[in-house]
Formats: structure tokens, C-alpha cells, sequence
């Protein structure tokens, strides 16, 4: 039986077109405008709150906490042989730190003793001396006391051989009034001899007296030095001129220290923040308000300050090489004027030796506190 053959011719079928999207026409979806909406909404709540924020608000990362800080120093040379306090300690006002050998200080102290003894010898034996002048010019006195009495005697013997020897009397020798004339002149020498020698002895009172003082001037400044070296001495004991905490400590027992070196710093527990605002920040801050400080060692702990005062100048102007403004390469840059804010005294007893001088911290202002303020 034969084998049939069905041939069967096949076409290609014409290409369909895709359909179209069903949504072409009708825009963006739903989730593509929510998420813009939202986007938008929170574009316009963070340009809102940094318009509120901007005209209600003020604050400055260019913060930091200072305080009292004491340095520490001798006020003489000398050796260390004790130190009494640590790094960290807590210490009152008087309290010894320190002992320098008082070897130097003392072996001066006993020499001006012994020079003051001396000279306080001196004054003795001046007022001896001037007792002596005193007596030795009575005694000259009474000298030209008798003097001028034998001046008397001699004048009235000269006259009375005057009148018995002349050209009608001879009742005397001529020899006798000679005798009688030169006893008078002998006795007006020596009264005048006796005065000098009176006056000399009152001239050595005048000058033992003068030496006298002299020596109590010298007993004087020797006092003088002697409570100097007493104080020297005094001051080999190093005390705390303040209440506060230790640190920085550079001394060691043995070493040799010179006046003005420090040997440690004191800080105090009464700290307050600098803030350095810009200037154009000012207007709206007035002392009184209240103040927001976050201090970044105290994370999660928002502290309470007030405005205390404003500095007397801009940072640039206290700077070791302030700007020359007068120069023509000038270029107008806001300036930052420091602003010392205090801590409530309820946080700084909270915090007591957590705030320490040097702390960065964020303080913020509220300006709508401008009008309670005033």
C-alpha cells in the first residue's frame, strides 16, 4: 500500500503589538507621591523648626567650662625634703604641701641674733661713756665755777695794790703789785681754760649721745633683717593659699626649687562656662536668663546656668597678635565675644569634682527669656 504524503504548508502569523500599560495615562503611582509628600512635609517641618529655632534660640558649640586655677610656688631657694600632698587630692587654705631644708634660713636668722647682741653691748657701753662725759663735765663746770672765783680774789688783790702803790703811796713794793697783776691775768687764763674744757666735756657728751643713737638705727635695721629672715625662714614651709583639688604636680622630695617655681597648680570647685558667641548673637542675650549646658563628659545630663556678664572685648583683641584692621588687605570676619555663664549651685554641688576647667561643652539660650529678663 502506497505511503500517502500530507503536506502541509505553514505561514508565519503576524507579530502582535504589546499592549499598552494600562496606567500610562494616569500619572505617577500613589507610592511615588506619598514618599515626595512626605519628603516635602519634612522638608518643610525642618525648615520650619530651623526658622523657630533660629529667631527663638541661640547657641554655640564654642564652649568650655575654666575656673581658678592657683599655681604653687616657693618663694626662696632651698631643698625639698618633704611633700605632703598627691595628684588629685582634695586640700583646704593652710595646709602645709611642702618643706624645704631650713638650714640656710636658720644659721642667718642666729647671725643677725648675734649682731643685734653685739650692738645692744655697744649701746651699753655708750650710755657708760656718755654717764662718764656727763660727770667729767660737772666736774669742769666746778672747775670754772672755783676759776672764776679766784679771778675775783686776783682782781681785787690787783686793785687793791693798784690803789697802795701810785706816785703819792708807796705802801707796797713794786714787785707785789706785779706780783698781784699776773696772779689776775693767770686767773682769767684759766677760767677761760676751764670754760673750754667744760665745753669740750658737753662736746663729749653731744657725741656720745649721737653714737648712741647710731646704734640704736643699727639695733633697728638689724631687727628689721632679722624679721625678714624670720619670715625667710617661715617660708620654707609651702601652704595652700585656697581651698580646691591638686593637680599638675612637678616635685619630688630632694629637689632643688628657686623662687617662682611652680610645684603644682590648686583648682577650685567654683567653675563657670565661657561661651564664645558671635557677635551678631548678641543682641538678644542679656544677662539674668537662663541657660541650657550640655557638657560633653556628662552625657544625658542637661545642666541649668544663668548669663553672668559680657567680656570687656572680642577673643581677637585679648590674642597675643590681634588683626591689623587698618591694612588694606582687610576682610570683615565675625568676631566672637566671650560670655562667662555660671552654674546653678545645686548642679556644681551635684557635680563636685566632675567639672573640671577645660570641659567642651553646648549651651543653648532661650531668647524668648528677653523680656522676662528686663
Amino acid at each position: 500500500m502506497p505511503d500517502t504524503q500530507t503536506t502541509v504548508d505553514h505561514k508565519p502569523a503576524a507579530a502582535v503589538p504589546p499592549a499598552a500599560p494600562a496606567n500610562a495615562a494616569k500619572g505617577p503611582p500613589k507610592r511615588v507621591l506619598i514618599v515626595v509628600g512626605l519628603i516635602a512635609a519634612a522638608a518643610l517641618a525642618a525648615g520650619g523648626r530651623m526658622w523657630y529655632r533660629s529667631h527663638n534660640f541661640v547657641e554655640t558649640e564654642n564652649a568650655y567650662v575654666t575656673g581658678h586655677v592657683h599655681p604653687v610656688s616657693s618663694r626662696i631657694p632651698g631643698v625639698v625634703t618633704k611633700v605632703l600632698f598627691e595628684d588629685n587630692q582634695v586640700i583646704k587654705a593652710g595646709d602645709v604641701l611642702a618643706e624645704l631644708d631650713p638650714a640656710d634660713q636658720g644659721v642667718k636668722v642666729e647671725q643677725i641674733q648675734a649682731q643685734i647682741a653685739s650692738v645692744q653691748q655697744q649701746i651699753v657701753q655708750a650710755d657708760a661713756a656718755i654717764q662718764q662725759a656727763r660727770a667729767q663735765a660737772s666736774a669742769a663746770q666746778a672747775q670754772v665755777v672755783q676759776a672764776q672765783a679766784n679771778l675775783v680774789r686776783a682782781r681785787q688783790d690787783a686793785e687793791r695794790y693798784g690803789q697802795l702803790y701810785n706816785t703819792q703811796m708807796k705802801a707796797v713794793s713794786k714787785a707785789e703789785v706785779d706780783a698781784a697783776t699776773a696772779a689776775r691775768a693767770g686767773a682769767t687764763a684759766d677760767v677761760t681754760a676751764r670754760r673750754d674744757n667744760a665745753s669740750a666735756a658737753q662736746a663729749q657728751i653731744a657725741a656720745a649721745t649721737s653714737a648712741r643713737e647710731v646704734l640704736k638705727a643699727q639695733v633697728k635695721v638689724l631687727e628689721a633683717q632679722l624679721k625678714d629672715a624670720q619670715q625667710q625662714l617661715g617660708y620654707n614651709r609651702i601652704v595652700s593659699p585656697v581651698s580646691g583639688r591638686i593637680g599638675k604636680r612637678s616635685v619630688e622630695v630632694g629637689a632643688r626649687v628657686q623662687p617662682g617655681q611652680q610645684l603644682a597648680a590648686i583648682v577650685q570647685d567654683d567653675v563657670w562656662v565661657v561661651a564664645n558667641f558671635k557677635e551678631t548673637q548678641l543682641p538678644g542675650i542679656v544677662p539674668g536668663q537662663q541657660v541650657s549646658i550640655e557638657v560633653d563628659a556628662l552625657p544625658k545630663h542637661e545642666l541649668v546656668g544663668r548669663v553672668d556678664s559680657f567680656a570687656p572685648a572680642s577673643g581677637n583683641q585679648f590674642a597675643l597678635l590681634p588683626a591689623d584692621n587698618a591694612t588694606g588687605n582687610f576682610t570683615k570676619i565675625v568676631q566672637r565675644v566671650p560670655v562667662k555663664i555660671t552654674f546653678a549651685p545645686e548642679d556644681l554641688k551635684k557635680y563636685a569634682g566632675r567639672l573640671v576647667p577645660g570641659m567642651s561643652t553646648v549651651v543653648e539660650i532661650d531668647l524668648r527669656q528677653k523680656s522676662a529678663a528686663k
